[in-house]
């Protein structure tokens, strides 16, 4: 564990001061103007995110190390759940007044329940196209700051250069959230077919969340190497370290209560007031600052050249977000709607859909061989920016068309991959579903 700093307890303060604002404006019930407000309850969020993300890197201390770094990825995106199930119960609530559409008749705003998904593929896609990108990327610039050095990684893992190109190599036993993020995957590929998400799709994505979450709980404890505020935390005494993050645990989740709600609607005002359009910031703006955090702790690793613990809290998180909160997005929604017909997927999420998941496709191509270079990186943030861009400026009308044409790229470039590299696929089955955790860490004894 690496030395706690004295500033720990200022960040950890700064991070409380960022969320009171928005905290008493939730509780005093004011406001100022909608993009006010969304900056003061977004920044909330962002507060709150952080203090998760070093309660739960603490909690490492007391809990297996495949376990550990699954609850770090749970608890990281659960300011993402929030404002995504905020999203999801409007839609509900849309649904049994106005039935499928979520609309009155001849309404032209955007559907609710359309803002319900964009949210969710938004963060997906954010977390793939720049978070796994942010961590191959800074590794390769640390590593050019400091002469060129290589070799072994102070997380195990192995830093490669051939000429001007870093490889990033991550441990055998990320297999297995690898191999759960392309289960995940293949099955979220079936959803652009559908008319909504329903009581199936939870039952077969939770499913296979229940299966990781059981099988990253039998591999082995180990010392966690903490930073910051968590180290601050990790080094203290059991009974006060328990103290510490289970009451970061319950405060940021006040905070996220008190103010997701409130951060969602100001950010659909904002877009009606600026006549900027409501799903581009509900599928841009609003994972920002959920997932913000958890990219930022990514990158200080990725900095230290901690790389494999950066990209395999990413991976983790990836697999919550594509599994447990797809799949119980159609649960919140018929508590909602007081049906049981599943969240609705119109024309246009059904591309958005495809796009996620044929992104996430390519993602786990780029390490099927539990690596990744500066190439791979670059070709994830270059697409990511690619979509970004034209979902900026393209017009709505053009928009289908560039949808599926990023998605048939995303798809084709995956398969060739797997082609060439169709036994280490055969290998990633194999570690990931079978292989016991004793043997996957025999490279790291």
């Amino acid at each position: 564990m690496s030395a706690p700093r004295t500033s720990s307890p200022l960040l950890v303060g700064g991070a409380v001061a960022v969320a009171v604002p928005g905290v008493v404006m939730s509780l005093g019930g004011l406001s100022l103007t909608p993009p006010v407000d969304a900056l003061i309850y977004g920044l909330a969020i962002v507060g709150a995110a952080f203090l998760l993300s070093w309660a739960a890197e603490a909690a490492q201390v007391d809990i297996s190390a495949g376990l550990a770094i699954a609850l770090l990825a749970l608890v990281a995106v659960l300011p993402e759940y929030a404002v995504d199930f905020v999203f999801t119960i409007q839609g509900g609530n849309a649904y049994a007044e106005f039935g499928p559409t979520c609309l009155p008749p001849g309404s032209t705003e955007q559907s609710p329940c359309g803002l319900a998904l964009a949210n969710m593929t938004g963060a997906n896609r954010i977390l793939v196209g720049v978070g796994w990108a942010l961590v191959v990327l800074l590794a390769a610039i640390r590593l050019r700051t400091s002469a060129g050095r290589s070799g072994e990684l102070g997380d195990g893992g192995t830093n490669h250069r051939e000429g001007h190109a870093t490889r990033v190599t991550l441990s055998r036993t990320d297999s297995v959230p690898l191999m759960f993020l392309l289960l995940a995957t293949l099955y979220s590929l079936t959803l652009p077919l559908r008319v909504s998400i329903t009581f199936v799709d939870l039952v077969v994505l939770v499913g296979i969340f229940v299966a990781y979450s059981i099988r990253v709980a039998r591999a082995p404890a180990e010392d966690p190497d903490l930073i910051g505020p968590s180290a601050w935390i990790g080094e203290k005494a059991t009974t006060p370290r328990r103290t510490w993050y289970i009451g970061l645990f319950v405060l940021a989740a006040a905070i996220i209560i008190a103010c997701a709600e409130h951060f969602a609607d100001a950010l659909v005002e904002t877009g009606t007031e600026l006549g900027i359009s409501q799903f581009f910031l509900v599928q841009w703006l609003a994972p920002l600052a959920s997932e913000a955090p958890e990219l930022l702790v990514a990158g200080l690793y990725a900095w230290r050249l901690k790389t494999t613990d950066a990209l395999a809290t990413l991976v983790s998180s990836k697999v919550n977000q594509w599994s447990l909160l797809v799949g119980t997005l159609p649960l919140v929604f018929a508590l909602a709607a007081g049906s049981f017909n599943g969240l609705p997927i119109d024309v246009d999420q059904r591309e958005e859909l495809l796009l996620t998941a044929a992104q996430s496709l390519f993602a786990v191509a780029l390490l099927v061989t539990l690596s990744i270079s500066v190439k791979g990186a670059l070709a994830l943030l270059g697409l990511f920016v690619a979509q970004f861009l034209l979902a900026a400026f393209l017009p709505a009308a053009l928009q289908e068309t560039e949808l599926l044409i990023l998605s048939a790229v995303y798809v084709v470039l995956a398969v060739v991959l797997f082609v060439r590299q169709r036994k280490a696929l055969v290998t990633l089955f194999r570690d990931g579903l079978r292989t016991p955790y004793s043997e996957l860490t025999k490279e790291n004894a």
